[in-house]
C-alpha cells in the first residue's frame, strides 16, 4: 500500500512539473504584454499623445492615452485629455489586426468668449465613444497603428461647441 501511494505521488509530481514547464516555455518567448506608443500625427500638428496598452489575451487589451498640446494654436482649443480604452482585436496575430474600441475621455476645452473683451471659458467634461482601427506588429515588437474614434461629451453640453469629440492618429510604438 505504501509503495502504491509513493508511486502515485511521484507520478503526480512528475506530470505537474512537465505541464508547468511547458506553460512557462510557451509564454516566455511568444507573447509580450505591454505596449508603449507615440502618436506621430499629433506631433506634426503640435501636440504630444502617449499611450500605454496592456494586452490581456490574444484578442483584447486595455490602455490609456494622455494628450498634451505644446503648440499655442492647439492649446487654444484643447487643454488636455486622458482617455482609457478597451480594444477587441480580430487579427490572426496575437492582439493585432483590425480592432474595435470603446473609450472614455476626460477632456478640458477652452472656448474664447468675446462679450466684454477676451475671456476664456475652460470646461472639463467626460465623453464616451467608439473607435475603429488597425494594428500591425513586426516579429521584433515594433508597432504601427492607424485608428480613429468619435464620442459625445456627457455633462456640459448646454453652452459648449464641443458636444462631439474625436480622437485618432498614426501611432508608432514597441511591444515589450
Amino acid at each position: 500500500m505504501k509503495k502504491t501511494a509513493l508511486l502515485f505521488l511521484s507520478a503526480l509530481l512528475i506530470s505537474s512539473l512537465s505541464f508547468s514547464q511547458e506553460a512557462v516555455t510557451k509564454n516566455s518567448h511568444s507573447e509580450n504584454f505591454n505596449e508603449l506608443k507615440l502618436n506621430g500625427l499629433f506631433l506634426i500638428l503640435g501636440a504630444f499623445e502617449v499611450t500605454y496598452e496592456r494586452v490581456l489575451n490574444e484578442e483584447s487589451g486595455l490602455g490609456i492615452s494622455v494628450f498634451l498640446p505644446f503648440d499655442n494654436q492647439v492649446s487654444n482649443d484643447i487643454e488636455y485629455y486622458i482617455s482609457p480604452y478597451y480594444r477587441f482585436y480580430f487579427g490572426e496575430k496575437y492582439a493585432a489586426g483590425f480592432f474595435v474600441e470603446g473609450f472614455g475621455m476626460l477632456n478640458s476645452t477652452n472656448r474664447n468668449i468675446n462679450i466684454f473683451g477676451n475671456e476664456d471659458d475652460f470646461r472639463t467634461d467626460f465623453a464616451l465613444g467608439i473607435g475603429l482601427g488597425g494594428k500591425w506588429i513586426t516579429k521584433s515588437g515594433f508597432i504601427g497603428e492607424l485608428g480613429f474614434g468619435i464620442g459625445r461629451n456627457l455633462f456640459n453640453n448646454n453652452n459648449t461647441d464641443y458636444e462631439i469629440i474625436g480622437k485618432g492618429g498614426i501611432t508608432l510604438g514597441y511591444r515589450f
